[in-house]
């Protein structure tokens, strides 16, 4: 039996996103290797409790409020409960959290630190340092980060970024890529309109993703050329200023809004286009992209950081995040293509080598035998590295950790470990390879447990 882990997130399934994704893909990779996986979410409506996924992977969804986009409100001591009994009862030995923004993930590491467990943290996105939101986040992960076993980074532009907020030892952060499973996302010519060049985008409709910069260049774009229209797929805050703009330029013809859409239909409205457009004003790696090339479409992206190491350049072209030269460029490539002057039959088997979840889940495999190798710190040395955190900072770090040991000492007397019942191993289901690949949305009938699930 290999390693035992518990990979912890506020971002998990039924919602949809490349965290999410990633997560399940590569929970079912490390099943696949030996190792025993499980997860630990928050509650998302009715889905509430334990629940069992594809390839005995375990889901704890456990009753927590989100605040924004979410994410839990920071809980510290009164998640560790549930949290100690969850990794009792499954004995496990890592813990590894996912997303600078998910306060369960930060609540985790901390209180696996605590309990004595190996830590490991996936940063999959980029900050800045003069915003409050930024300051914050980043105050945040310095905490965090300052008694991590190891940081793994999704993109080289992600390590440095990742490494200047924390202030992290370059020799503990490792770059491990996202992947995708080809065989969910093959390009189908026939799905194609013949009577228009059409441009896909799939993303959240948040400022960050750029939305603004794709109202201000869709009616420019349609403008220029006629028989071009777009299929946008996604849900947040800025539908409605979409809708406008569709309204305004009376683009209803020409610009169709499909909502939120589930992961296992991203490949059904990737197929139906040409070229994918990614407007994203910040972007650590991208999986979008390689899903998108591997369904045969042309990548325009803007050129912010990690997106201009996914992919070849004879896959994608490049604009600075900014109107003109978006639709510069996107006009160029329409032009291009229009001209048969790109062409896109071999992505999917290109896209195929370069891609593989058994790669990262080796590489993560790894990161985990050299995080087990080394002997925990003590809870003095512990102290020392969160007093430099700052001069006020520092001191309050402090205090939270010796507080989080005082909560498990409280805890071991009130509930002894040796009176929680230990999950039973379920072992992995020889599946098919279509099962395999299969997402929780797609294999509802494997998710056995209910609303009325107990964490015991």
């Amino acid at each position: 039996m290999g390693y035992r882990i518990a990979m912890v997130s506020d971002f998990f399934f039924p919602q949809p996103g490349g965290i999410e994704s990633h997560i399940f893909q590569l929970s079912q990779r490390l099943i696949d290797l030996g190792h025993k996986v499980i997860v630990i979410t928050h509650a998302y409506k009715d889905r509430v409790g334990v629940r069992y996924l594809t390839n005995g992977l375990t889901a704890y969804y456990v009753p927590l409020h989100t605040v924004y986009r979410e994410t839990t409100f920071p809980s510290f001591f009164y998640f560790f409960p549930i949290f100690r009994n969850i990794i009792i009862r499954e004995q496990i030995e890592i813990v590894h959290g996912h997303g600078s923004l998910s306060f369960l993930c930060h609540d985790a590491i901390l209180h696996g630190r605590t309990m004595g467990l190996k830590t490991c943290f996936t940063d999959h996105s980029l900050f800045g340092f003069a915003d409050a939101g930024s300051i914050i986040t980043n105050k945040l992960l310095k905490f965090t980060m300052s008694d991590i076993d190891h940081v793994i980074c999704v993109s080289h532009t992600c390590r440095e970024n990742t490494v200047l907020r924390a202030v992290l030892n370059p020799q503990k952060v490792s770059v491990i890529p996202n992947a995708l499973v080809p065989e969910n996302f093959k390009p189908d010519p026939s799905k194609a309109s013949e009577d228009y060049l059409t441009i896909v985008v799939i993303s959240r409709l948040y400022y960050n993703k750029g939305i603004d910069l794709l109202i201000a260049v869709i009616p420019r774009i349609c403008a220029e050329f006629h028989k071009v229209r777009f299929v946008i797929a996604g849900d947040g805050p800025k539908a409605i200023d979409l809708e406008q703009m569709r309204e305004k330029y009376m683009l209803q013809d020409r610009v169709e809004m499909l909502g939120s859409v589930r992961h296992d239909q991203v490949r059904d409205v990737m197929v139906r286009g040409h070229i994918y457009l990614h407007p994203s004003l910040t972007e650590a790696f991208g999986t979008v992209l390689v899903e998108a090339a591997s369904c045969g479409l042309y990548v325009i992206s803007t050129k912010v950081g990690g997106v201009p190491e996914v992919l070849p350049s004879h896959m994608t072209r490049f604009a600075r995040p900014e109107e003109d030269d978006l639709v510069r460029t996107l006009s160029n490539a329409i032009s291009d293509y229009l001209n048969n002057k790109i062409k896109t039959v071999k992505f999917h088997d290109e896209v195929k080598k370069m891609y593989s979840w058994i790669d990262v889940a080796e590489r993560t495999e790894k990161v985990y035998e050299s995080i087990c190798a080394e002997p925990n710190l003590r809870l003095i040395n512990r102290l020392k590295l969160y007093y430099g955190c700052g001069q006020w900072a520092g001191k309050l770090f402090c205090i939270l950790i010796t507080l989080d040991y005082l909560v498990m000492m409280l805890l071991h007397w009130i509930w002894p470990a040796s009176d929680i019942d230990l999950a039973v191993d379920r072992p992995p289901v020889s599946l098919s390879m279509q099962d395999e690949i299969e997402t929780p949305e797609l294999k509802r009938s494997s998710s056995t447990g209910s609303s009325s699930d107990k964490f015991c």
